[in-house]
């Protein structure tokens, strides 16, 4: 039985319908298979069109309307004043709107609609609260943490520098290409950004390892991985001990990938790696294919080349700065694609290639492969500028539609007749209470806050991984700055789906569990925060229980109450009144209710 099934698995594996045959080759080298003529044809390796068409939103919304009608659909009518500001607000900046600014813009909506929201758009584009909130959808895919992980996660204590330049440089809205070739070789590049190079030893990683060896093994293939995961959409990593299962990446082509990093990682025992890199000229191994994987056999040397399938072994280049530029070069089809996919996930809540961390063979097909095609060629069009990609997605009429009804097919879903709802992150979360209640520090860069860790997380770790940062304001800052430990996660972070950092995440997961409304009802932060929001209430409206829910209501929603929720409202309060014995017991439990409600926690 046992021959039988290894028979079976020889044959799935040499089948053509379950992708390339698995060879972990003696000479990956010389063995190295050809990439087919049928590979090439698949629509993530292929070529932009010549015209990328006019560049404007209205280009874009063609081309969604254009597969609506081809299926009998049409776009749904666009959102009012309140659902788009608060939509916009929290896409680009992580906060709700004031209730000052809701007001302002609903004024200028009904004169003017669309000069309205453009205005609004360039507001919050020029916030240095929108690089805040984007440098975190970055730093998932950078896997960045501020500890080792494993065993001991020993903090690294400059690791908050990179994530101060991330943010430092979507801000001044750096052209995209460079951004991405200062984190590969800003250490080489004439006036480069040698903090920007923490991207590559973001991971995870071992310094007390017995094997210095088997150590520069594990990083130079997580790094290798990564660049190939984060910056061409690809599972290059499958190829580290055998040619690719689906793709047509060789194992030579991952080591010849790896060889740009090869004068960068030398480790030296119980000694963290970086910050930033350096080349060394000496004590450089050879760069090498290593049988099977395995540190313990190396094969052929090899030199530094770029995957065959975008674009040829090299280019007269050994160092990263070759592949720096290669990588953001305007032709690379791979790169472009990747980006706009995640930029339209992060919009959409959704991507238009299901798997933005893997556009290769085994993936589907994308909703809208035109629109793909366009928005990757606007990228260098737009001048590498992620703020202008922004403004054209968000002016759409397309990002504008009101939410999808409940009746609504997944299938209409997918083709964007009407915008998805989304739910808030666990760091939006945090940072929307902390914000409505005005307790939220904007204080800006500087080494990670420590928060204090229920006991029965802090009680898991060694006594220096659960010291907490004392002073109070601090704790108050946006999660962005909190501590970014591997081992221990904040629980509203962990519950409500942050990644773990091991590896980089192109797409959170996000699922639905009781620990999540159990958090936002029963945690110690839900109370002070519900707290804190019924004593400006009633400071500001004292007993009249009409004001204090309409007061509420406009900081949390954005938006007027309708009599109905006042009216609601004020049935809740007067009850709890009865229940509690005080006014303002009563107050703080309404509060900590329209906290947990689904308009709070989610985006229309």
């Amino acid at each position: 039985m046992k021959t039988l099934w290894l028979l079976l698995l020889l044959v799935l594996a040499m089948s053509p319908a379950h992708g390339r045959a698995i060879r972990a080759s003696a000479d990956p080298v010389k063995d190295e298979p050809p990439i087919t003529a049928k590979e090439r044809e698949h629509w993530a390796f292929q070529p932009l069109p010549a015209e990328c068409g006019e560049s404007s939103s209205g280009k874009l919304d063609a081309l969604i309307q254009l597969r609506l009608a081809a299926v009998g659909m049409k776009q749904s009518p666009q959102a009012d004043a309140a659902t788009l500001i608060r939509r916009i607000t929290f896409d680009l900046i992580g906060l709700p709107p004031s209730p000052e600014e809701s007001v302002a813009f609903e004024k200028a909506f009904k004169e003017r609609p669309s000069a309205a929201v453009e205005s609004m758009v360039d507001r919050l584009l020029a916030s240095p609260l929108y690089g805040e909130h984007w440098a975190q959808w970055w730093l998932d895919i950078a896997r960045f943490a501020e500890t080792d992980g494993f065993e001991h996660d020993r903090e690294r204590n400059r690791a908050w520098q990179y994530r101060d330049w991330v943010i430092t440089a979507l801000n001044k809205d750096q052209p995209f290409d460079d951004f991405v070739q200062q984190q590969i070789a800003g250490d080489l590049l004439p006036e480069g950004e040698e903090v920007a190079t923490g991207f590559l030893f973001s991971g995870p990683d071992m310094p007390d390892l017995n094997n210095q060896d088997e150590r520069r093994h594990v990083v130079l293939n997580e790094i290798t991985s990564t660049v190939g995961s984060a910056l061409l959409g690809l599972t290059i990593g499958c190829a580290q001990c055998h040619d690719h299962a689906y793709d047509p990446i060789s194992q030579a082509d991952f080591y010849r990938l790896r060889a740009f990093f090869n004068k960068a990682v030398v480790p030296k025992s119980d000694r963290q790696l970086g910050p930033s890199v350096r080349e060394y000229t000496e004590g450089v191994p050879a760069s090498m294919v290593y049988v099977r994987g395995d540190f313990r056999r190396p094969g052929s040397e090899i030199q530094p080349g770029f995957p065959r399938i975008g674009g040829g072994l090299n280019e007269n280049t050994e160092d990263r700065t070759g592949l720096a530029r290669w990588i953001t070069r305007e032709d690379n089809v791979l790169f472009l694609r990747t980006t706009v996919n995640r930029i339209w996930q992060q919009h959409f809540g959704r991507p238009l290639a299901p798997t933005p961390g893997d556009l290769g063979l085994q993936s589907e097909d994308p909703a809208n492969p035109e629109l793909l095609s366009w928005l990757a060629g606007q990228l260098p069009r737009q001048g590498w500028s992620l703020k202008r990609l922004h403004k054209l997605i968000l002016m759409s009429e397309t990002y504008q539609q009101a939410t999808q009804p409940p009746a609504m097919d997944e299938a209409a879903v997918n083709l964007y007749a009407a915008m998805p709802r989304r739910r808030l992150s666990g760091e939006m979360l945090r940072d929307a209470m902390l914000s409505v209640t005005g307790q939220i520090n904007l204080k800006a860069g500087g080494p990670g806050v420590h928060l204090p860790l229920p006991k029965e997380v802090s009680g898991t770790l060694l006594k220096k991984q659960s010291s907490k940062t004392d002073d109070p304001a601090e704790q108050r800052r946006r999660s962005i700055y909190v501590f970014a430990r591997r081992n221990a996660r904040q629980p509203i972070f962990e519950l409500f789906d942050r990644p773990d950092a091991l590896a980089s995440c192109s797409l959170r997961q996000q699922s639905t569990t009781a620990p999540q409304a159990l958090l936002l009802m029963n945690s110690e932060f839900s109370q002070e925060m519900a707290d804190a929001l019924a004593r400006q209430a009633l400071e500001k409206h004292s007993s009249d229980t009409g004001a204090v829910i309409s007061w509420v209501i406009e900081r949390c929603f954005s938006r007027r109450p309708s009599s109905q929720e006042v009216q609601l409202g004020q049935v809740f309060i007067q009850e709890q009144t009865v229940l509690t014995g005080s006014f303002a017991e009563a107050v703080a439990d309404y509060c900590l209710a329209v906290l947990n409600a689904n308009e709070f926690v989610y985006i229309d």
